[in-house]
């Protein structure tokens, strides 16, 4: 069975704020019947009746839920600086990630330029280097049948994820299909896992920044490094983390945390979804991307650091509690949060300075796993532990090394003389110039013997060949010639090493 998250978490949006729709509710144009048959247009939202409406810079249909008004837009003289910079990181990835994380943080923070935000997303969670390691395994999942308990939910789903978005306007549009595909490919990878509702905002945002193989395995990253066992039948981890949350905002906002302990009010009422979905069913779409950007650098902590700054702006003074006098007030208060506080710049920068870290959330971890023995007993679907960010992903699996290979700095043609190689090759010269000394000085000696002197030689008894009688090699080269052979060979072979330094 499904795990559903109105039942173990997020509940769907009631009525006005919900993200559910269908083609029909969207009171598509007359001649989206016919279109929806025509393959030759460019987005789902030409297909489903949309062609003559307003889209935004997110993909959003403008006046829609989830579009935005007016942005604080970067200048585009600093988006190229910071594109060509990004660039640079990432044909150097390696290099930045030993010597420089702490630079890619800090651009992480200001926000990845949106042309290459899917393929920052890529490096950052280890995803390309997973499809490195598994190349063709997407397809040969892709190509499966599935398992039809799993087909079915995710079918019924889809039409739920993003609906004003150009991508998934369309049932049966070229963004649902493949957000089929990713979900049931998912199923089939970690068939003990299987599909969890909250999986399918988290892939369609991927699949609005990546082809489907691409966003499959940062899908698997985000399941198995970042957010280990949030997603398996029980909700055990997600429950765990509800605990840290509860304990960490005791440290972060003491007011707010009295006033849910007061009310007894679960965290997984509020923080379930926000937690699940990475806030992308939360947040302004601006916001969510300069969160996704942080996350898949950081890891976990921005997620917490996120819920603990909402909970802090909504709850954290008396003024702001007076108006919440009972648990439904609360709960609304927490689903109905001030724009202000969702706002890009004000959110961004307060997640920043909140003061939580790694070891913080790993200490907590520990003491509420403690408290969950004690209490419940052993964890049913224990999960692997978690990776904080990119780097700590990055030293866990290292990428593959490509193979050095001689690369010369500077390349000379053959005739040009060479500075560096002058005494070289005068030494090999000399070399050259020995074997012939020799045959100079011995004079006859290098000859041949005459018949005259074979026959006395003969005639003595001396058996022995002359010791001076040059004996041809298996080339048929005399030994100086042989000599004079190799000494050519070993001033070509310096002449190239000189070459390559």
């Amino acid at each position: 069975m499904a795990k559903s998250l109105e039942e173990n978490g997020p509940r769907a949006p009631a009525a006005e704020g919900s993200l559910s729709g269908t083609r029909e509710s969207l009171a598509p144009g007359p001649d989206a019947a016919a279109a929806d048959e025509l393959s030759s247009l460019g987005s789902d939202s030409e297909t489903n009746g949309f062609a003559e409406r307003r889209i935004d810079k997110f993909g959003f249909i403008v006046g829609s839920q989830g579009a935005e008004g007016a942005l604080e837009e970067v200048p585009l003289e600093v988006l190229r600086q910071r594109e060509s910079k990004w660039l640079d990181m990432l044909n150097n990835w390696d290099k930045w990630m030993a010597k420089k994380h702490k630079k890619i943080r800090l651009r992480c923070q200001k926000g990845i330029p949106p042309s290459l935000r899917g393929r920052a997303w890529q490096y950052l969670s280890g995803g390309k280097v997973k499809l490195q390691q598994n190349p063709g395994k997407f397809d040969e999942l892709d190509m499966s049948p599935g398992d039809p308990k799993w087909l079915d939910v995710i079918e019924r789903d889809l039409h739920r994820q993003f609906p004003f978005h150009e991508m998934f306007v369309s049932r049966g549009g070229h963004g649902q299909q493949d957000l089929f595909r990713v979900l049931k490919a998912y199923t089939l990878y970690r068939p003990e896992e299987g599909y969890c509702q909250a999986q399918a905002p988290i892939a369609a945002v991927l699949l609005m920044h990546m082809p489907a193989e691409q966003a499959f395995w940062c899908l698997v990253q985000i399941c198995e490094k970042y957010l280990p066992g949030y997603y398996s039948e029980k909700l055990e981890a997600i429950q765990l983390d509800g605990e840290i949350l509860f304990s960490l905002l005791q440290k972060v906002s003491p007011v707010a945390h009295k006033h849910l302990s007061q009310q007894k009010i679960d965290p997984l009422l509020y923080m379930t979804e926000w937690f699940m979905c990475a806030f992308s069913r939360t947040l302004p779409w601006s916001s969510v991307l300069r969160v996704w950007d942080m996350f898949f650098c950081e890891g976990v902590k921005i997620i917490f650091r996120v819920g603990l700054v909402l909970l802090k702006q909504a709850l954290g003074s008396p003024e702001k509690v007076r108006g919440c006098q009972g648990q439904y007030e609360t709960i609304e208060r927490l689903r109905s949060l001030s724009p202000k506080v969702m706002q890009e710049a004000f959110l961004v920068q307060e997640v920043v300075e909140l003061p939580v870290t790694e070891r913080q959330i790993e200490r907590e971890h520990l003491i509420q796993l403690r408290r969950w023995q004690e209490t419940r007993g052993e964890l049913q679907c224990p999960s692997p532990p978690r990776l904080h960010g990119a780097k700590a992903i990055l030293e866990a699996e290292p990428g593959p090394r490509p193979s050095l290979q001689p690369s010369p700095s500077i390349r000379l043609p053959p005739d040009a003389p060479l500075s560096g190689s002058k005494g070289k090759s005068k030494t090999s010269k000399q070399v050259q110039k020995e074997p012939r000394k020799p045959a100079k000085e011995s004079g006859q000696q290098d000859r041949p013997p005459t018949p005259s002197q074979a026959k006395a030689a003969a005639a003595t008894g001396d058996a022995s060949p002359p010791q001076d009688v040059p004996t041809k090699d298996p080339q048929g080269l005399a030994p100086q010639d042989s000599a004079h052979h190799h000494s050519r060979e070993s001033l070509t072979s310096q002449e190239s090493e000189d070459t390559y330094l």
